[in-house]
């Protein structure tokens, strides 16, 4: 910021220093973990000079980043996206050998769901690429148990009740029709939980295995179940075009 007195949310400016997403921000702030300037800040909503305020986080400063680490994973089933779950210890950050700070996922993946996973330490890309209001989309393959006939993929397309909500309008396409099951390809801009999931499950035909093919357009071609690479300068440009952040 070259303001020194413009104001920043304090949530806003830990997750742009990496230390969290806006919302475990928040959590951090109510536990009163947060000082500003020495004084434990527990208000959410509280602003800052992020140029001349002193943040710090269990004692710990907390300065934003000059740069961000931006990682593509091809992540196989069976690990754990939510990095917060003790039941499951291993989660997709064992794979990040030799990566050297704290990267967080870009949204969730399932547990038995694979393929193209964003992990960073941006969280204000993290907060815009997960707002549905920026509409980011991502692509998934989903093998269903049964051939969904022609009303069943245009309730898809056009949005089924969740939760007394509809879900936006998605493209469906059928990829392949087999002996009691389909592959669909189905492209949303909504992040809504287990979402693709239910949708399928809504309208008869539930999901036997699911992956992402894309997120934002990009995939996960030339990586192995388990590989990653960092994105490259363009394509970090791409996204943060997508959402409206300044390259």
């Amino acid at each position: 910021m070259d303001n020194p007195l413009q104001k920043e949310r304090l949530n806003r400016f830990l997750a742009r220093a990496g230390v969290a997403s806006r919302r475990k921000s928040d959590l951090l702030i109510r536990a009163g973990r947060v000082t500003v300037n020495g004084t434990t800040v527990a208000a959410l909503g509280t602003e800052i000079a992020p140029e001349t305020d002193r943040v710090a986080v269990d004692g710990r400063p907390v300065r934003p980043r000059a740069d961000f680490a931006y990682i593509l994973m091809n992540k196989p089933p069976g690990l754990l996206v939510s990095l917060d779950d003790p039941h499951h210890p291993r989660t997709v950050l064992d794979l990040l050998s030799g990566v050297d700070r704290r990267v967080f996922p870009v949204g969730r993946l399932d547990l038995d769901t694979s393929g193209v996973l964003l992990l960073t330490d941006d969280g204000d890309l993290t907060f815009r690429l997960c707002h549905p209001r920026h509409g980011v989309e991502k692509t998934y393959l989903a093998r269903v148990d049964g051939v969904p006939g022609a009303e069943d993929l245009r309730a898809l397309s056009e949005g089924v009740d969740l939760d007394g909500r509809r879900t936006a309008p998605a493209r469906v396409e059928v990829e392949r029709r087999g002996a009691g099951e389909a592959l669909l390809r189905i492209t949303v801009h909504e992040g809504r939980k287990r979402q693709i999931k239910r949708m399928c499950r809504e309208v008869g035909h539930p999901v036997k295995a699911l992956e992402r093919v894309a997120f934002g357009g990009l995939t996960a071609a030339g990586l192995g179940p388990g590989e990653w690479r960092y994105l490259t300068p363009d394509e970090v440009a791409r996204l943060k075009g997508m959402v409206g952040l300044e390259t």
